[in-house]
């Protein structure tokens, strides 16, 4: 797959010393949205973005006033920053960007300031063609923010040297119309692990950690998503209950709310979110 994705490389780069470029499935006017399909070198359009409306997204305000003052300024034109979100499974690291992006699309109908922010999502395992979606994007009237769910390296993988010279540092540099976003489980976007037996096993074992570590450090932003306690779990799960107009008994819902969370071992706005599908589906209703 690796040697794939060198020889598409290459056929790109001589396309454009041609005068030519490699196709595309669609033009870049057509949608606010794209997935980027990197075997086959073109953007695909979404038509429509699954995602949450940002007032919804509780327990994050600090990480939504950080990350939406960062996007709003990019979205317009001016200096924003790189950004990594890391940390717990289900707490909204995902659903903020799109949401974020969503927001923005709605606040640019009637602020002429705002210029059009294009959401495109690329897959960890096309993380090494992210040049190629570079350059595609580069010349294009627009801001892009591209991003990638579940970032990780594991062991002997050096797909990360690729990102780091995109993101800071590499000869062509990231265009300025292009913001990277990425959440990770992993502060450092590698397994502890993996740090911790190059401690061991390294002959320069300093040099060969911070060449892996110094990955998180080309993001400018770092935000930390962590567990929430229990109120703000039943918070979210009032606020859903609000917002799709689910009506229970209060002392019901709170009971319910915490088996169901028990039951799963964690308290998040996933696991809130899901307790709301399955108690709307209860009563006959339907989220979306």
């Amino acid at each position: 797959m690796k040697k794939k994705h060198v020889l598409l490389d290459i056929a790109r780069s001589l396309a454009i010393l041609a005068g030519r470029d490699l196709k595309q499935s669609a033009e870049l006017t057509t949608a606010d949205a794209y997935q980027w399909n990197g075997q086959n070198q073109c953007l695909q359009p979404v038509d429509k973005v699954n995602f949450i409306a940002l007032d919804l997204l509780l327990g994050i305000d600090n990480q939504k006033s950080i990350l939406s003052q960062n996007t709003e300024q990019f979205a317009k034109g001016l200096g924003a920053n790189n950004a990594l979100l890391w940390g717990a499974k289900g707490m909204g690291k995902s659903s903020i960007v799109k949401a974020l992006h969503a927001d923005i699309l709605q606040k640019s109908a009637s602020d002429t300031s705002f210029r059009r922010l294009v959401l495109i999502e690329i897959h960890r395992e096309d993380i090494q063609t992210m040049p190629s979606l570079m350059r595609c994007v580069a010349q294009a009237d627009a801001q892009f923010l591209i991003y990638c769910d579940d970032l990780s390296f594991d062991k002997d993988e050096m797909d990360y040297k690729a990102l780091k010279s995109v993101l800071d540092g590499g000869l062509e540099g990231r265009p300025s119309n292009v913001l990277f976003y990425a959440t990770s489980n992993r502060r450092h976007l590698m397994p502890r692990d993996m740090v911790e037996n190059e401690t061991r096993a390294a002959i320069h074992s300093s040099e060969t950690i911070d060449e892996k570590v110094s990955l998180s450090d080309r993001f400018g932003l770092w935000l930390g998503f962590h567990n929430c306690d229990q109120q703000t779990y039943l918070d979210m799960v009032s606020h859903y209950c609000a917002h799709y107009q689910i009506n229970v008994d209060a002392e019901e819902l709170r009971a319910n709310a915490i088996e169901w969370a028990a039951t799963r071992g964690a308290r998040s706005g996933r696991v809130a979110i899901q307790f709301v599908r399955h108690l709307a589906g209860k009563k006959g209703q339907s989220l979306f």
